[in-house]
Parts: structure tokens; sequence; C-alpha cells
């Protein structure tokens, strides 16, 4: 049975900790395994930004670029700057040539020293604690009449991120992974409200949960990865996480077996967030 995603005892994804940090390597490859899936909700939020030429652009988190370059293709005239903390992931973005701005900073840490018309981050802030401080300083960054634009996953009850919690907190890897772990990344949609509302003239929040139809052996496996799996596994040793990963792979099997098609379907929630300030 797929667990609510509202379960406040889900700890997922693993914290970031400086020494995770210097350590931890992005693999583009494994995370665009899927990229279909990926830019769809993207898509879906910059559908909702109603800016006609906004001057300049921010896409926090902006991994490989592909949705960064999206934003250039559809306001050409702004200046856009993707910001990303992994080297590997804007190794990527920087092969295909556009007209844009790639910066290596830590999210939480972002400090521009100009304000943005758009502040757009696709599936990244999750990563970071604190929302109602960090949702404040987001707006902060943003010109009146600018906007706010973020869609988050909001999927940590279900089983594929639920069984990686208990695997990293049983006994055999509990001492190497169980510091990693944290609270529920994202809050309830209305906390959201409540921490922007006083500061923008309209808001627009909504959840979209979409049914993937993935394809290959063992998809969902493969799809948290390229994700939620991929620090987990960094921090253990080679013969650890070979244990810990068929363990996680075997269990998630069970829980998203294959449709008699062949297909895994594997249901996602994101949530969006468009704040015009």
């Amino acid at each position: 049975m797929r667990a609510s995603g509202d379960d406040h005892g889900v700890a997922v994804p693993p914290r970031q900790t400086p020494e995770r940090k210097e350590r931890m390597n992005w693999d583009p490859q494994q995370y665009s395994r899927f990229a279909g899936q990926r830019l769809r909700p993207a898509l879906d939020l910059i559908a909702r930004i109603a800016l006609e030429n906004p001057q300049t652009v921010a896409d926090l988190g902006c991994g490989t670029g592909n949705v960064t370059r999206i934003l250039h293709s559809r306001w050409p005239g702004a200046r856009i700057t993707g910001v990303d903390a992994s080297p590997q992931m804007l190794a990527e973005a920087r092969k295909v040539g556009a007209d844009i701005a790639w910066e290596q900073t830590e999210l939480g840490t972002w400090n521009p020293a100009a304000k943005y018309d758009l502040v757009f981050s696709n599936a990244a802030l999750h990563w970071l604690d604190d929302h109602p401080d960090l949702f404040v300083r987001l707006a902060a960054n943003v010109n009146a009449g600018g906007v706010v634009a973020v869609q988050m996953p909001r999927n940590f009850g279900a089983p594929s991120h639920t069984l990686m919690h208990e695997l990293a907190s049983s006994p055999p890897w509990r001492d190497a992974l169980g510091k990693l772990l944290r609270p529920l990344p994202v809050l309830e949609p209305a906390a959201y409200y409540g921490i922007l509302a006083p500061l923008a003239r309209s808001l627009d929040i909504w959840e979209t949960e979409y049914l993937q139809i993935l394809e290959g052996e063992n998809p969902v496996a493969e799809w948290t990865k390229g994700t939620w799996l991929a620090p987990l596994l960094a921090a253990l040793a080679s013969g650890a996480r070979a244990a810990f990963e068929s363990e996680y792979r075997q269990r998630v099997a069970q829980a998203y077996p294959r449709q008699p098609d062949g297909k895994t379907l594997f249901p996602f929630r994101r949530l969006f967030i468009v704040a015009a300030l």
C-alpha cells in the first residue's frame, strides 16, 4: 500500500553535510535517463508564469541546463543565469552553446549582487532546509513586478522513498547513513501560502500527481539512483554499497511490479508555486 505523502515520520532525502558535498558526484547520464518525465513538470510550471518580458532570469538548481535552455527560448531577450552546486552537471550544461551564464554556487548560500525579474527553480529546493527563511530570501531577490516560480517533489511517503529510509535506518547501514537522514523537506502547500502571502501580489499554488509510465528493468530503482539514492550510495564503501543497492532494488521491484504489458507505473506527486511580487 502506498504511504501517505503527509507522513511526517519519513526522513528523506539525505542531509548534505560539508563532508558529503566534497565527495558527492552527481551523474548527469543517470539523471537524464528519464529526461522526458523530469521535464514535464518544468514545462507545466513555465506555462503558468505570467511574465511578458523579464529582463533577468535565475534558474536555481539548473543541473545540465535542459530547462534553462527552455527558459532562454521562452524569453530570448532576457539575461539568464543557471545556478547549480554540481560541477559535473554544469560541465554538461556548458557543452551546448547558448547565451546563458552558468554559475557554480551552493543554493543555500545564493546571494546575488542584483535582483532578478524571475527566480525559477525546478526540482531543487527540497534539498535545502528551513523553507520559511529560504522562501523569504528568494522573494527578497526579486524585483517588484517579478515572480518566484518553484516546483518541488512531494512524494516522500511513497514506497520508492520509504523503503530507502527503512534500509538506511536498519542495523547493517544505520551507522553510516542514519546521520544523513532528515525530516520531510517539503512543507504542506498551505504552509507556503502562509510564508508568501504577506509578500506577494498574487499566489498560485497547486499539486499534481503524475502517473509516470516507465520502461526497462526495475525503472523506479533506476529513477531514484539518479536522485535520492545517489548520496546514500556515495556514503558507503564499495561492498556495503553493492549490498545496500541490491536489497533496495529487490524491495522496490516488489513495491512497483511490472504491468501485463511490461511497463511500470510510478505515481509521483509534485508541488508548484508561482508568487507574483
